[in-house]
């Protein structure tokens, strides 16, 4: 199943809306007292072994579905309703299960999921580890998705991650930083 390009920029928006997100929060906080403390200090929310501990679940799933799971922990209550509907329904996959829970009131990123049942089961174990995920999708976005690609290179690495008849494992080289790129001519 391909997931539509609406999704997909959806996990784009809000990949890049979590700093501003996060930065909301922060300026709403009350002034301090003395001016040593002015200094605006980001405090990870969650370091990263735990950060490794959360996502060595799903860190190995394609980047179309990892944005989905990530984009859908953000909303722990509903992802639970979906993985009661998933297995109250448990011959409903792929498109045909999107279509039925189209009239449902859950943000488009769980509808999503109801298409990948084992992906719901997994979810659905472990309700407050779902909660803690979204919390640090939320809070720490670039520290989440540099955690998974750690993840996918310590799995590269051990052998755990190879392209075979089911999938197909690119490597992408990191992008040039913006100042080494060179000047229109």
């Amino acid at each position: 199943m391909r997931i539509p390009l609406f999704y997909a920029m959806s996990a784009l928006l809000l990949l890049s809306a979590g700093p501003c997100l996060a930065q909301a929060t922060q300026t709403t906080a009350p002034a301090p007292a003395n001016a040593a403390d002015t200094a605006p200090v980001k405090e990870a929310v969650f370091n990263q072994e735990q950060l490794d501990q959360m996502l060595a679940p799903i860190a190995l799933y394609p980047d179309p579905l990892l944005a989905q799971v990530l984009m859908a922990t953000t909303y722990p209550g509903e992802v639970a309703e979906a993985v009661t509907w998933s297995k109250a329904h448990p011959d409903a996959k792929g498109d045909d299960a999107v279509k039925q829970v189209a009239n449902q009131t859950w943000d488009p990123s769980v509808q999503a999921l109801v298409a990948f049942p084992q992906v719901l089961a997994t979810l659905g174990q472990d309700p407050v580890w779902v909660q803690r995920l979204g919390d640090a999708f939320l809070a720490q976005p670039d520290d989440v998705m540099n955690g998974v690609q750690r993840l996918r290179r310590q799995a590269q690495a051990a052998g755990n991650l190879q392209s075979n008849q089911y999938q197909n494992v690119t490597v992408q080289a990191p992008a040039p930083a913006p100042a080494s790129a060179p000047a229109p001519a």
